[in-house]
C-alpha cells in the first residue's frame, strides 16, 4: 500500500512561527483531523504515547521519572499527551529550565480533566487549535479569492472575478465526506465510511473514554442525532433535550450538561459564538451559540445521510451548506489571527457569520446556495452595516455573500458574491 503523501495545512505556517516564539506549543483538536502529521512534519524526534509496543514502559517512566520522555532532538513531539497529564507540568518545568524556543509540540484529541494538571502553561506553553481539512487545503477550492486580500483591500479588490468548478453533486459528496485528511485520497465509497467509523468511535468509547464516567451509547446518539438536526440553529438546550426524551431515553439537565462538556473536551462539537457590537440604536442582540460540528460530515454520519439523500432535501443541504462554509472561514479567518462569530438581534437582522480580526477589522458573510437569494442576502448586509456604530467598530473591511455557484464577483453595491470552491486563507 502507497505511503498517504502529505497535504500542506494552512496552520503549518503557524505552528512555525508560534515554536519560533514559544518554548511549546501545543496542538489540540478532533482525532483524525492531522495533528499529528502536522506536527511530525516540524518535529526533529517523537513520542507516540498510543504506541502499544512501547506503552507499557513509558506509563512505568510516567510514574518514576517523566523528564526521561522529554529527552532527544527538539522540537520533540509528544503525540497525545493528555494520556499521561504528568507530562504538561513537566514540560512547563522543562521549558522554563532549558530558557529556549521550540523544544517541544504537543499534540492531543481531548482535554484532561481540570484536575490532572497543576499549572496552566501560560507563557510556557501555547494552545493552537487545528481543525479538519477546507476545501483550499484539500485542493477542491481553487483559492482565486483571499480573505487576507479582501480585508487589505488590495487593488481596490472591487473587480474580483474567479469561477468554482464544483457542482452541487461534489459539494454534496464533500459535506458527506468531510475533512478528514486520510479520506481526501480515498476511493469515493471507502471515504463516506471515514466519517461513519469516526461517528461510532465517538459513540461506543470517546466520550466515555475523557473524563472517566460511564455513559448510554444510545443516549449518545440520540444527543448527536438531535444536535445534527438542529444544526446551524440557535436550538436550546430544552429542545436538545426534549428530542432526546421523544425517544424514549430520558435525560436530565444535568446530564445533557455532562455529555455536552464531554463533546467539547474531544472537539466534536464547536459552536459558534454570537458577536456583540456596539450598535447606533438600542437593539436587543441574541447571545446564543449557533450550533455546529467540528466538521459538517459529522452530523451526515450520524443521521446516516449520504449525497443522493441530501440532494433530494436542499432544506437540509442549505444548513449543511453554512456549517461546511463555517468551517473553512473558521480555518482561514484563523491565519489571518481572525475569529468566527454569528450576528443576531431582536428585529431578525442576522448575519450568518461575522469574521472579526485582532485588530478590531470586521467583515459580515450571508451563506446561500442558490442565485435567486443573492438579493436579499445583500441588501441584509447592507442593513446590518447601517446599523453597526461605525464610530466605534469601523466600517466594515467587505461585505460577503458566499455561495454554492459558479462565479466571483463585486456587485454593483459593493457586496462580494465569491463561491466557496473559489476562496482561500
Amino acid at each position: 500500500m502507497d505511503t498517504i503523501k502529505y497535504l500542506p495545512r494552512i496552520s503549518d505556517k503557524l505552528l512555525t512561527e508560534l515554536l519560533e516564539a514559544s518554548g511549546a506549543v501545543l496542538v489540540e483538536g478532533a482525532k483524525w483531523c492531522g495533528k499529528t502529521s502536522s506536527a511530525r512534519e516540524q518535529s526533529a524526534s517523537c513520542l507516540y504515547m498510543q504506541d502499544t509496543d512501547r506503552r507499557t514502559s513509558y506509563m512505568q517512566m510516567v510514574d518514576s521519572k517523566p523528564s526521561l520522555l522529554l529527552q532527544g532532538e527538539t522540537p520533540r513531539l509528544l503525540d497525545e499527551w493528555q494520556d499521561a497529564p504528568v507530562l504538561w507540568d513537566t514540560v512547563r518545568f522543562e521549558v522554563d529550565k532549558r530558557q529556549k524556543t521550540g523544544q517541544f509540540i504537543l499534540t492531543g484529541s481531548a482535554v484532561p480533566k481540570d484536575d490532572e494538571i497543576h499549572h496552566s502553561g501560560a507563557g510556557r506553553i501555547t494552545r493552537m487549535r487545528m481543525r479538519t481539512m477546507s476545501l483550499f487545503e484539500s485542493k477542491e477550492s481553487n483559492g482565486c479569492v483571499s480573505l487576507h486580500s479582501l480585508f487589505e483591500g488590495m487593488g481596490g479588490m472591487r473587480d474580483i472575478e474567479g469561477m468554482s468548478n464544483l457542482t452541487i453533486e461534489q459539494i454534496a459528496f464533500i459535506i458527506c465526506r468531510g475533512g478528514w485528511p486520510a479520506s481526501i485520497s480515498m476511493s469515493p465509497q471507502a471515504a463516506l465510511r471515514t466519517a461513519r467509523s469516526y461517528v461510532d468511535a465517538v459513540i461506543n468509547k470517546d466520550t466515555h473514554r475523557v473524563d472517566g464516567v460511564d455513559k448510554n451509547p444510545d443516549r449518545v446518539q440520540l444527543l448527536l442525532r438531535s444536535l445534527a438536526r438542529n444544526i446551524t440553529t440557535l436550538a436550546t438546550a430544552k429542545t436538545i433535550i426534549d428530542d432526546v426524551v421523544a425517544n424514549e431515553i430520558s435525560m436530565t439537565e444535568k446530564t445533557y450538561t455532562n455529555y455536552m462538556n464531554a463533546l467539547k473536551r474531544i472537539f466534536v462539537v464547536e459552536d459558534l459564538p454570537a458577536w456583540q457590537p456596539s450598535l447606533r440604536s438600542k437593539t436587543a442582540i441574541r447571545t446564543s451559540d449557533k450550533r455546529h460540528f467540528v466538521d459538517p460530515s459529522i452530523a451526515t454520519a450520524v443521521l446516516r445521510i449520504n449525497p443522493e439523500v441530501m440532494l433530494k432535501d436542499f432544506e437540509y443541504f442549505g444548513f449543511l451548506f453554512e456549517s461546511l462554509c463555517t468551517r473553512d472561514l473558521r480555518v482561514y479567518a484563523e491565519a489571518n489571527d481572525g475569529k468566527v462569530y454569528h450576528y443576531r438581534d431582536k428585529t431578525g437582522l442576522e448575519a450568518d457569520m461575522i469574521i472579526q480580526l485582532a485588530d478590531g477589522r470586521w467583515a459580515a458573510i450571508e451563506v446561500k446556495m442558490g442565485s435567486k437569494q443573492i438579493d436579499d442576502a445583500a441588501a441584509n448586509l447592507l442593513k446590518l452595516s447601517e446599523k453597526v456604530n461605525t464610530e466605534k467598530m469601523g466600517n466594515p473591511s467587505f461585505l460577503m455573500v458566499l455561495t454554492a455557484g459558479e462565479f466571483a464577483y463585486c456587485r454593483k453595491d459593493g457586496v462580494f458574491v465569491v463561491p466557496l470552491g473559489c476562496l482561500k486563507d
